[in-house]
């Protein structure tokens, strides 16, 4: 029994939430119409659009340091999540335009307060009609009794339906 459910873990655990102590990940795919390049162009060189596709999720945007779109660049966010205003300063760690990847770094704001580490990565996977963004946050939680960020993860979601709907109008 115990060899089934580790090769269905095993086989299915991109959907699934891994924790090693305080340590986790948590990956989900959303597919979308519109056009994957604008997506990753957007949260690559135009996060600060991103309020007036998403406003009652995103409030703001702004450069703290460096350009749009490059490396080593600072961005400041205010955001409502669980009904609650809230703000992130992250830093652009990596950008790979072969592979429509951007992942953040959350240096400072709400999500320290919960986390010891917290990065984010946005992918988008453009094949076809259709295309698949992919959001992966990787995290320490700061305890034992910080939940996982599964809400956090449902917001990207509805941020990039958000995003979506506005581009197909």
């Amino acid at each position: 029994m115990q060899n089934i459910l580790s090769g269905f873990l095993g086989c299915c655990s991109k959907y699934f939430n891994k924790e090693m102590g305080l340590s986790g990940k948590m990956v989900r795919d959303v597919e979308i119409k519109s056009d994957g390049d604008v997506f990753h162009e957007i949260f690559r060189y135009r996060p600060h659009h991103i309020s007036t596709m998403s406003p009652g999720n995103i409030q703001n945007v702004d450069l703290h340091e460096g350009d749009w779109g490059t490396v080593g660049s600072v961005i400041f966010w205010n955001y409502t999540h669980d009904g609650k205003e809230k703000t992130a300063k992250e830093v652009i760690e990596a950008i790979d335009e072969e592979k429509k990847l951007v992942r953040f770094k959350v240096a400072e704001g709400d999500l320290l307060q919960l986390y010891k580490t917290f990065i984010i990565t946005v992918h988008v996977d453009t094949k076809g009609e259709n295309n698949l963004v992919t959001w992966t946050f990787e995290y320490e939680k700061l305890n034992g009794n910080v939940e996982d960020p599964t809400t956090l993860m449902d917001f990207c979601i509805v941020v990039t339906k958000d995003i979506e709907t506005h581009h197909l109008k």
